[in-house]
């Protein structure tokens, strides 16, 4: 006969697992709708919002290249150029061609971009603090989860080891 050996069920990890990326993304949609909404209330669509926050932060330079604004916002390149034209357009930003290769787009921010990405940033910390909040919350209950359940699996396996045993001594 052969021998089982109790452990978590494919369907248990599964249904742990489905849990956790649900709370993620719950956590995530809800950031990423109170950051639409912030932006639009500043009079920016949520692409300017974050192509602000890419110029400003992303490589630490204070400004970036078309190619590193497509990587952070995770775009094609010439939907990127699009959106600075449009942000230049505005006011929000300035590009400058270097002299030597007018391939090479540095972009910048302009006061008044500088301007609405501080009003933003500082509507964004009390959201980031509660996305923080909502994700250790729900990691409190993935391990809680994930306790109880190694509880019950070593009570199954404590079931199953007794269950076994009985059966070899009605045999001998």
């Amino acid at each position: 006969m052969k021998k089982t050996r109790a452990r978590p069920s494919a369907a248990k990890i599964e249904h742990l697992s489905l849990q956790q990326l649900a709370a993620f993304r719950y956590q995530l949609r809800r950031f990423l709708r109170f950051s639409e909404k912030a932006a639009r209330s500043c009079g920016l669509t949520p692409q300017q919002h974050q192509l602000l926050l890419g110029i400003a932060g992303f490589t630490g330079r204070g400004w970036a290249t078309i190619t590193e604004l497509a990587e952070f916002l995770q775009e094609r390149h010439n939907a990127v150029v699009g959106l600075v034209q449009r942000a230049e357009r505005r006011g929000l930003v300035q590009k400058d061609h270097s002299s030597s290769d007018h391939r090479f787009v540095r972009v910048c921010l302009l006061p008044k971009g500088e301007w609405i990405l501080a009003k933003l940033s500082q509507l964004h910390q009390k959201e980031v603090q509660r996305f923080n909040q909502g994700m250790l919350s729900a990691s409190d209950a993935d391990e809680h989860a994930n306790a109880t359940s190694a509880e019950a699996d070593t009570k199954s396996d404590r079931e199953v080891r007794v269950h076994q045993q009985s059966k070899t001594r009605k045999r001998a």
